[in-house]
C-alpha cells in the first residue's frame, strides 16, 4: 500500500545536515516542490534528554509543510520508541506551536550516515554490522508509531563493500519504503553510484515485500535524470539532495534557472535571509549556515566571486543584509 498516496515516480528533497533546515524547505516550496520532504537527522538520544530543546530547531516544522518526514537517529530502541510516539501523537508539533491537523507524515530511520563520529558510535550506518540493533530499533519505531504514521529507512549498499543481504534483511522487516544510497560506507561520494544494483534491489522487493516503496538515491541532478532512472530500474522515487544546489528549480518539469537574471537569483537569496531572520529569531543557528547557499544564488555574473566573499564574511544577519542590500542591479547585469 502506498501510505503517502503518491505518483510514480514520487521526488524527495534529501536530509542534508544544516542545509534542509525549515527555512530551506520553504524557499523549495516557494520554487518547484517535491513530493516529500525530509528533515535534518536528528538525534533521539538527545531528544529525550535535557539537551531536547538545543535538538529541536532541526525537526522545526513550519504549518505550510504538509509532506514533512522526520528524519531520526540514535542507539537505543527505548528513545526511538519515545520519539516515534511523540511525533506521531503530534506532541512535538505542538511544541512549535502547531495544530493537532499540522504534523509530520512520517518518520525516517537514518541507517546510512558514512560520517566518522556517528560510525564510531555504532548508529547510522555502523547498524549494517548489527543487525540485531537495527532490528529492534525498527520494531521500537513501530511500536511507537502505532500504525499512525508510516515508516521508511535511508541506508546504503554496504559498509566496507557492497552487501545486497542488507538490503533484503530490511525488506523482511516490512518497512513502508526504503531509501537506498548506491554507494557503501567506505566509499562515502568518493565513486560514482552503483546503480546497476537497483535491478537487484527491486527483485529482492518484489519477492519479500512487494507493498515496500524503493526509492533512489545518488548522483540524481536533475527531474528528468530522475524519471529516466526510475523508469530503467522500475522504482518508485528517487531522491534528490546536492542537484538542488546547482538549481533550486530542480523538482519542476521544466526549470526557469537558467533564465534567471542575476537580480532575479540575489532576490531569491534574500528572500532566503530574511526567512532564516524571522525564523531564527532568538539565534538558533549562527549566521554562517547560510554560507552554504552563497553560491547557489551568487554565481554567473562578473565579480560574482568577490560579492560571496563578502557576503560569506558577514559576522551578523543583519550585516549579510545590509551586504545584499548594497549589490545594486547595475553592477551585476
Amino acid at each position: 500500500m502506498n501510505s503517502w498516496n503518491l505518483p510514480k515516480p514520487f521526488f524527495i528533497l534529501a536530509p542534508m545536515d544544516d542545509v534542509t533546515d525549515t527555512v530551506f524547505r520553504q524557499v523549495i516550496l516557494s520554487t518547484a516542490k517535491p513530493d516529500l520532504f525530509f528533515t535534518e537527522f536528528v538525534n533521539v538520544d538527545g531528544l529525550q534528554s535535557p539537551g531536547r530543546k538545543n535538538l529541536l530547531k532541526k525537526l522545526k516544522l513550519d504549518s505550510t509543510e504538509k509532506s514533512l518526514v522526520a528524519q531520526i537517529w540514535g542507539k537505543d530502541p527505548e528513545n526511538f520508541l519515545k520519539t516515534a510516539q511523540q511525533i506521531a501523537d503530534g506532541t512535538l508539533a505542538k511544541e512549535f506551536g502547531l495544530t493537532a491537523r499540522e504534523n509530520f507524515v512520517g518518520v525516517d530511520l537514518n541507517m546510512g550516515c558514512p560520517q566518522k563520529s556517528e560510525v564510531n558510535s555504532g548508529t547510522c550506518s555502523a547498524l549494517i554490522k548489527n543487525r540485531p540493533l537495527a532490528k529492534e530499533i525498527i520494531e521500537a519505531t513501530k511500536t511507537g508509531l502505532d500504525g499512525r504514521l508510516p515508516l521508511s529507512v535511508k541506508t546504503r549498499i554496504g559498509f566496507s563493500e557492497i552487501d545486497m543481504s542488507w538490503i533484503e534483511f530490511l525488506l523482511q522487516q516490512d518497512i513502508n519504503m526504503l531509501t537506498i544510497h548506491a554507494r557503501t560506507r567506505k566509499e562515502k561520494s568518493r565513486v560514482p553510484a552503483h546503480w546497476e544494483y537497483f535491478n537487484q534491489a527491486i527483485e529482492l522487493r518484489d519477492k519479500i515485500s512487494p507493498n515496500t516503496l524503493i526509492v533512489g538515491n545518488g548522483d540524481i541532478l536533475n527531474r528528468q535524470q530522475g524519471e529516466e532512472l526510475a523508469q530503467k530500474y522500475r522504482l518508485d522515487g528517487v531522491m534528490i539532495g546536492r542537484g538542488v544546489f546547482n538549481d533550486p528549480f530542480v523538482f519542476a518539469q521544466e526549470s526557469p534557472w537558467k533564465d534567471y537574471s542575476p537580480q532575479a537569483k540575489i532576490d531569491l537569496y534574500k528572500k532566503h535571509v530574511d526567512l532564516f531572520q524571522e525564523t531564527w529569531q532568538n539565534n538558533e543557528r549562527p549566521v554562517h549556515t547560510l554560507n552554504k547557499f552563497c553560491k547557489m544564488y551568487i554565481f554567473g555574473f562578473d565579480g560574482a566571486k568577490d560579492i560571496r566573499e563578502k557576503l560569506m564574511s558577514s559576522r551578523t544577519i543583519d550585516e549579510l543584509r545590509q551586504n545584499l542590500e548594497i549589490l545594486e542591479p547595475i553592477n551585476i547585469n
